[in-house]
């Protein structure tokens, strides 16, 4: 049976302990990111900058970490890293000052891990939630699963990558 496919909103809001995000791609060209990425670029942007911007999310993450629930993100990257990864990198201190924790994992290091093709949101081992891309970067419909050898791979998977990953301060770009 597939889920309906809530917002993220809904989705965290769901959330009784654990939302855990896996994102495996070095370049994400998501339309509400871009004029932040062309600024970062330009050398215009700052960390308040991306508070404005990020403030509904940042929102979310602290009223979901309230409610007591565990909200991971992890990185699998190329290294050297791609410009993206070096503007979602100044982003990060965001994510953590909202209580995500965030570990980085360069792609060499993930060697042996079995990954779904896709990033996924995990919610509370059960509920998985595909983020799927096109090849440039851009967002396409996402999907959802409630197949529990499914949400068993991205469970496994996320540990994994958490277990080897590095905290963001640890991770230079």
């Amino acid at each position: 049976m597939t889920p309906k496919l809530p917002g993220f909103e809904e989705l965290l809001d769901s959330a009784a302990s654990s939302a855990l995000h896996l994102e495996m791609r070095d370049t994400y060209a998501v339309a509400e990111e871009a004029e932040d990425v062309a600024l970062w670029r330009s050398g215009a942007w700052d960390l308040e900058d991306g508070r404005r911007t990020l403030a509904d999310w940042l929102a979310l993450v602290r009223r979901t970490v309230a409610r007591g629930v565990v909200v991971r993100r992890a990185r699998i990257v190329s290294e050297p890293v791609t410009e993206y990864i070096r503007y979602e990198h100044a982003l990060t201190p965001l994510n953590l000052e909202a209580g995500e924790g965030v570990r980085w994992l360069p792609r060499r290091q993930a060697l042996g891990i079995a990954v779904p093709a896709n990033d996924f949101w995990l919610i509370d081992g059960r509920v998985v939630r595909f983020n799927h891309f096109a090849g440039d970067g851009a967002a396409v419909e996402p999907e959802m699963s409630d197949d529990p050898a499914i949400a068993h791979l991205c469970a496994s998977a996320f540990d994994e990558v958490w277990k080897r990953g590095l905290e963001h301060h640890q991770f230079k770009v």
